[in-house]
C-alpha cells in the first residue's frame, strides 16, 4: 500500500499498518421492511468510517498516537478513496486497544494500536 499520511488536529501521525476507508448510510428512522415485504432505505446521509491500526510502535510513539486521538472530537486529514483527494473532516473516536509486549527488558512494544474514526 503506498503510504498514507493522516494529520490529527494538524499533527503528523506515523503511518498506519492498515487503513480502511469505509462508508456508512444513515436511514431515516422510518426505514426498514413493510408489510409490503419491500425494504425502503431512505437514506438521509452518509459519514465515513476509518478503521486505523499501528503495528509495533514503542511505547513513545503509542502514547502520541493514543493522546492525539483521545479529544472528544478531532479534525482528521486524510486520502479519501471516493473523492480521490486528501479531505479534513470531523471525526469521534471509538473504542481504542493496545496488546502490550515484552521482547527483553528495554524493547517494551505494542503488538498494535487499533480502533474506528467516524465522522461527526
Amino acid at each position: 500500500m503506498a503510504e498514507v499520511m493522516i494529520t490529527v488536529d494538524g499533527v503528523e501521525m506515523p503511518c498506519p499498518s492498515v487503513f480502511n476507508w469505509g462508508l456508512q448510510d444513515i436511514s431515516d428512522s422510518a426505514s426498514g421492511r413493510t408489510d409490503d415485504t419491500i425494504m425502503h432505505k431512505n437514506r438521509v446521509g452518509q459519514k465515513r468510517k476509518l478503521s486505523l491500526q499501528w503495528n509495533g510502535k514503542d511505547w513513545k510513539e503509542t502514547s502520541k498516537i493514543l493522546k492525539a486521538f483521545n479529544p472528544e472530537e478531532i479534525q482528521v486529514r486524510y486520502p479519501d478513496l471516493m473523492s480521490g483527494t486528501y479531505e479534513t473532516r470531523k471525526f469521534y473516536v471509538g473504542d481504542r486497544t493496545a496488546p502490550v509486549k515484552w521482547w527483553w527488558i528495554g524493547n517494551q512494544r505494542t503488538e498494535s494500536i487499533s480502533f474506528d474514526i467516524i465522522e461527526v
